[in-house]
C-alpha cells in the first residue's frame, strides 16, 4: 500500500490534467536547486504517532509526511483521515505504507513504535521485545534515509535511543530521544500554577532518565529572568524542601495519572515531539532537555549512555549540550540516574 495526498491523472487514459488545467507562462525556468524538499517519517500510527503527525501538519513544517505501521488497514485509515483535512491545513503530501521505501529521503525519522507491556511481564522482557522490533525498524530507516536524524519516542526512551544509536551506526548528534522535554513542560506548568504566571515565562529543566530517577534542577529555575531559590534566600523567605520534592513527584506521576484516566497519553507528547521536530527542521537552535549521548558530561562514566540534558538542537541534530551549573547534590543524582539506565542496558547484551 502506498498512497499519496493527490493525483493529477484523472482524465481519460490517465491524462495528466495539470497539462490542461494550467497554462505555462513564457520564459520559465525549473525551480532553484537551493529549494529543499523537507520530509518527516513517523513510524507507528498509534495514539502517540498520530498526535505527532497531526501537530506537525498544523505547523506546516514539511512538504511530505510519511507514515509507516505494521497494520495496513489502520495505516490506510489514518492516512485517509489526515488527507481529508487537506482544505484546512498547509499543503503537505501525505503517504503511507507498510514498506519502508516510503520513508526514502527523510530529513527526520520519528519512531513511536513499541511493544506494549503484558500483564505481569518484566521490564527486561518488554525491553527484549522492543529490541527485536527495533532490529526490524532502524536498519530500514538507515537504508532509505542514510543522512536523516533519528528521533526516538518509544519507552523506555533512553535505553531505546541507545539501541537505535547502536543499530544505526549514526554519529551521536544524529540520534536523539524525546527524553524529558515533556517532563520539563509538566514541571514548568506546575511551577507556573503555583506562582500564577505563564508557563512560557518559567525556565526549568528535568534531566536524567525519563522515569523515576529523573532529576529536577531546582538550582537553575528562573521566572521572568529571576532565579527563584536565590531570590527567596535573599528575601529571607522560608521554603520547605519537601514542597519542592512534592512538585517533582507530581511530574513523575502525572503520566501515570493521565493513563489511568484516559487509557494513554497522546496530546502533550504530540506537541512536545512536534516542538522538537520544528527546532531541528527549521534550525531554530533552541535548548531542549532531550536524551543525548551523555558520557563525559558531569562525570558520567561507566559506558555509553543516553539521558536527558539541556541540548541545543538544529538542522544537524544535537549542536551541543548547555553548560548548566549543577549543585553537587544534583550532579550526584544525575550520575545515579545514569547508573540506573546503564544497569538496564547491560542486560540487553548489545
Amino acid at each position: 500500500m502506498h498512497n499519496s495526498s493527490s493525483s493529477s491523472s484523472l482524465g481519460p487514459g490517465g491524462l495528466d490534467l495539470t497539462q490542461v488545467f494550467f497554462k505555462s507562462i513564457s520564459n520559465t525556468h525549473p525551480p532553484s536547486s537551493t529549494k529543499r524538499h523537507t520530509k518527516i517519517s513517523v513510524i507507528g500510527v498509534g495514539n502517540v504517532g498520530m498526535a505527532i503527525a497531526q501537530t506537525i501538519l498544523t505547523q506546516g513544517l514539511v512538504d511530505e509526511l510519511a507514515l509507516v505501521d505494521a497494520k495496513p488497514e489502520k495505516l490506510r485509515g489514518e492516512m485517509m483521515d489526515l488527507q481529508h483535512a487537506a482544505a484546512f491545513l498547509p499543503r503537505t503530501k501525505i503517504v503511507a505504507s507498510v514498506d519502508y521505501t516510503v520513508t526514502s529521503g527523510s530529513d527526520l525519522c520519528i519512531v513511536t513504535a513499541g511493544a506494549r507491556q503484558n500483564p505481569g511481564e518484566s521490564r527486561l522482557n518488554l525491553l527484549q521485545r522492543n529490541l527485536a522490533m527495533y532490529k526490524g525498524i532502524v536498519p530500514e530507516l538507515v537504508k532509505y534515509s542514510p543522512e536523516s536524524i533519528l528521533l526516538i519516542v518509544s519507552n523506555p526512551v533512553d535505553v531505546l535511543t541507545y539501541v537505535a544509536w547502536k543499530l544505526s551506526g549514526f554519529p551521536g548528534n544524529r540520534v536523539i530521544g524525546s527524553g524529558t522535554n515533556l517532563d520539563s513542560s509538566r514541571f514548568r506548568f506546575l511551577i507556573a500554577d503555583h506562582l500564577d504566571v505563564n508557563a512560557q515565562d518559567v525556565q526549568a529543566y528535568i534531566v536524567g532518565e525519563h522515569g523515576d530517577s529523573s532529576v529536577a534542577l531546582w538550582s537553575s529555575i528562573s521566572v521572568g529572568g529571576v532565579p527563584v531559590l536565590s531570590f527567596l534566600e535573599r528575601q529571607q523567605i522560608a521554603f520547605e524542601k519537601e514542597t519542592l520534592e512534592k512538585i517533582h513527584q507530581q511530574v513523575v506521576e502525572s503520566a501515570y495519572e493521565v493513563i489511568s484516566l484516559k487509557g494513554y497519553t497522546s496530546w502533550a507528547i504530540g506537541y512536545s515531539v512536534a516542538n522538537l521536530a520544528f527546532s531541528i527542521i527549521r534550525d531554530q537552535r533552541r535548548i531542549h532537555p532531550v536524551s543525548v549521548l551523555a558520557k563525559g558530561f558531569y562525570g558520567i562514566d561507566g559506558g555509553d549512555v543516553f539521558l536527558s540534558l539541556p541540548a541545543q538542537l538544529g538542522r544537524s541534530g544535537v549542536l551541543g549540550v548547555t553548560n548548566v551549573h549543577l549543585t553537587d547534590e544534583e550532579i550526584q543524582q544525575l550520575r545515579n540516574s545514569a547508573k540506573t539506565i546503564l544497569d538496564v542496558q547491560n542486560q540487553l547484551g548489545i
